[in-house]
């Protein structure tokens, strides 16, 4: 059963934008804190941003160039990446439904490519 589900990655060049989307089933929109990760080659998976409890929560990093957002009639989260780097280049993942400070379900990940 497929819970989260992402779309929006792409190949872009440096300062440009994306957008990236996570449909999430009603129960876990409804109940839980979600969240993107991101993981690059060779790196360890990394937080980008997340919504728990109603805070949000940014890796210094992105601050000021991206956005998470939440459309509760969609049961939809996103992520508005601007001003994009190379070194924003990464699998982006959409997590919910956390445990110990760790999310417990996972979208399928999607390549974001940032070039010179």
């Amino acid at each position: 059963q497929v819970q989260l589900v992402e779309s929006g990655g792409g190949s872009v060049q440096a300062g440009e934008s994306l957008k990236l989307s996570c449909v999430a089933s009603e129960h876990i929109f409804s109940t839980c804190g979600m969240g993107w990760y991101r993981q690059a080659p060779g790196k360890e998976r990394e937080l980008v941003p997340s919504i728990r409890f109603g805070a949000i929560i940014y890796a210094d990093s992105v601050k000021g160039r991206f956005t998470i957002s939440r459309d509760n009639a969609k049961n939809t989260l996103y992520l508005q990446m601007n001003s994009l780097k190379t070194e924003d280049t990464a699998v982006y993942y959409c997590a919910a439904c956390y445990s110990d400070d760790a999310p417990r379900v996972w979208g399928q990940g999607s390549q974001v490519a940032v070039s010179s």
